[in-house]
């Protein structure tokens, strides 16, 4: 073990006094103070080049698309259905028609 005199000097409640607390505040204030002189690297107020207008630029994007899908989906572009011949009903077919299926059938295959 070392002895008593081997160990640095303290000072003993320098550290604890409100005054030394004070210190160091004003101590960190003024030296934020003297780096602030130097020049930013950012600006004050954001650029609408760098902050703004591709925002805008995407929106219009987007709007310009959005409208494109509507116009190719409208209903109005697309042919009428064509209108069924003949009024049938429901539940009977003509004679032969299966007879006809058939061959029909037979001339694909």
């Amino acid at each position: 073990m070392k002895q008593k005199g081997d160990f640095a000097p303290t000072r003993a409640g320098l550290w604890t006094s409100p005054d030394a607390y004070v210190d160091a505040l004003v101590r960190r204030r003024s030296s934020r103070k003297s780096r602030s002189t130097e020049n930013r690297t950012e600006p004050e107020a954001p650029r609408f080049s760098l902050s703004t207008l591709p925002f805008l630029i995407l929106m219009v994007a987007l709007l310009v698309i959005a409208v494109g899908i509507i116009v190719a989906a409208w209903p109005g572009s697309q042919p009428e259905p064509q209108a069924k011949s003949g009024a049938k009903e429901l539940g009977t077919a003509p004679k032969g028609w299966f007879q006809e299926a058939e061959k029909e059938f037979r001339n694909r295959g």
